[in-house]
């Protein structure tokens, strides 16, 4: 996989993953629990997806 695309998902996963769980904690204060945590946790673990794929990218070889 190319460098520059394992960098594109790192962003869209980390910005992603924590817009995802800021509207969930919106939505669990308005009244949806079940959707708000729902929300919550995926947005956690696109972010931490996206934490991990800044670890896999720091170990790469550049393919230029």
């Amino acid at each position: 996989m190319k460098t520059s695309t394992v960098e594109a998902w790192v962003w869209i996963l980390i910005y992603g993953g924590l817009l995802t769980a800021a509207v969930g904690l919106f939505v669990q204060r308005g009244g949806s629990d079940a959707l708000g945590w729902t929300l919550m946790t995926t947005g956690g673990l696109a972010a931490a997806a996206g934490a991990v794929l800044v670890v896999l990218r720091s170990r790469m070889k550049n393919k230029d």
